[in-house]
């Protein structure tokens, strides 16, 4: 468990912890709280590589962060790899809880986290991220919902072995 509440970290900060986490420290990480932290959308495009190389991280907290649609895009939807690269393996696979609200994210990245989870991102999402608080327009922060709902029953539908619920 690593929690920053309240504590300035920034962009510099997160930085600082990805660099941490690429050199191997915390590698059982389950949980990260860095609410309030001021970490943009430059910080958290550094820290999501190496949050995503962490197997037995469950939960994330990045609620009252200045980041927006950049950063939360570089969490749940790396770019692209090249033809010839190795296909990836699964990120954030056990992933339970994802905390956003008070952050500006906007309709372009609930479209992009939308689009994350129709792809299978975040397979262990127990609830739909909180965005409240945030720019994004309520009929963006539903589709997040929808397709937390639809990539949950197709889940529940491959667990009992039937059609989608």
């Amino acid at each position: 468990y690593l929690c920053f509440f309240g504590t300035h970290v920034g962009d510099a900060g997160a930085s600082a912890i990805a660099a941490a986490l690429g050199r191997g420290a915390l590698p059982r990480l389950k949980s990260l709280q860095l609410a309030n932290a001021a970490i943009g959308d430059a910080g958290l495009v550094a820290l999501a590589p190496a949050l995503r190389r962490r197997p037995a991280l469950e939960r994330i907290s990045l609620t009252g962060n200045p980041f927006g649609d950049e950063g939360l895009t570089a969490l749940v939807a790396p770019p692209p790899l090249p033809v010839k690269a190795p296909l990836p393996t699964c990120v954030l696979t056990k992933l339970k809880q994802l905390r956003l609200s008070n952050t500006q994210v906007t309709d372009a990245g609930c479209a992009a986290f939308a689009s994350a989870l129709g792809s299978g991102a975040l397979p262990a999402l127990e609830r739909s991220p909180d965005l409240g608080g945030t720019p994004a327009s309520p009929a963006a922060k539903q589709a997040v919902h929808s397709a937390y709902g639809t990539a949950r029953g197709r889940r529940l539908a491959e667990y009992f072995g039937g059609s989608e619920w």
